[in-house]
């Protein structure tokens, strides 16, 4: 069962002011914790993040080991039929990793509803920063480190900074800075958003976020 939450948020400009406008998300979230839904999403997605290529040889797979290394009888040691067995240095590996793809499926409405869960959790380390896409015009990263000191956001912290789209400024602006992720509002996923100890909005972003998952 679902019940519907709405948060209001004031958005500030990038000298920190506060601005008349509001913003409002109106959030679907489980009467109950969903906190197992965003647990499968996060398997899901570190599962979709592993390349599985890791690959081992097996002995059939192993460069040479055709001949018989001694006869069967007669020379009181141990029968051998290959120098590439896997008792044998230099032999294959038994049951080593093979390459394989591992997908965990979950639907998608229960992927919009744990990321709309994980928003609602996070809703007080959530600020709006009008113009921050168009607010930064070079590729100074002291820029974006004053407009975060004017918003009072600690640059100690993960900041998981959410746009509608990321300019080359922005990006080059922000890349320099360890504690900081960009991501664009179509890309948002619960991993990001766990991380994150501070989340910082655009307006148009908080309209792809209502767009997209709270639909």
């Amino acid at each position: 069962m679902t019940v519907q939450k709405f948060i209001t948020y004031n958005s500030l400009d990038i000298d920190g002011n506060v601005l008349s406008n509001e913003h409002k998300l109106e959030l679907n979230i489980l009467e109950e914790s969903g906190n197992y839904l965003i647990h499968r999403d996060i398997l899901r997605h570190q599962s979709s993040q592993k390349q599985g290529t890791l690959s081992t040889k097996t002995r059939s797979e192993v460069r040479g080991g055709g001949a018989k290394p001694w006869r069967q009888k007669g020379t009181g040691r141990a029968r051998a039929g290959s120098n590439r067995s896997p008792l044998w240095k230099g032999g294959g590996v038994i049951f080593g990793p093979k390459p394989r793809k591992v997908t965990l499926k979950l639907n998608k409405k229960e992927r919009k509803l744990a990321l709309q869960t994980l928003l609602y959790n996070k809703r007080n380390n959530i600020s709006v920063i009008d113009n921050l896409e168009s607010g930064i015009d070079s590729t100074k990263t002291k820029i974006f480190s004053n407009i975060c000191a004017n918003c009072g956001i600690n640059l100690d912290q993960k900041i998981l900074v959410i746009v509608s789209k990321k300019t080359p400024a922005l990006k080059l602006s922000t890349r320099n800075i360890k504690n900081v992720e960009l991501i664009s509002a179509s890309n948002l996923n619960t991993h990001s958003l766990l991380k994150a100890k501070q989340i910082l909005l655009t307006p148009l972003a908080v309209n792809e976020i209502k767009e997209i998952y709270c639909g």
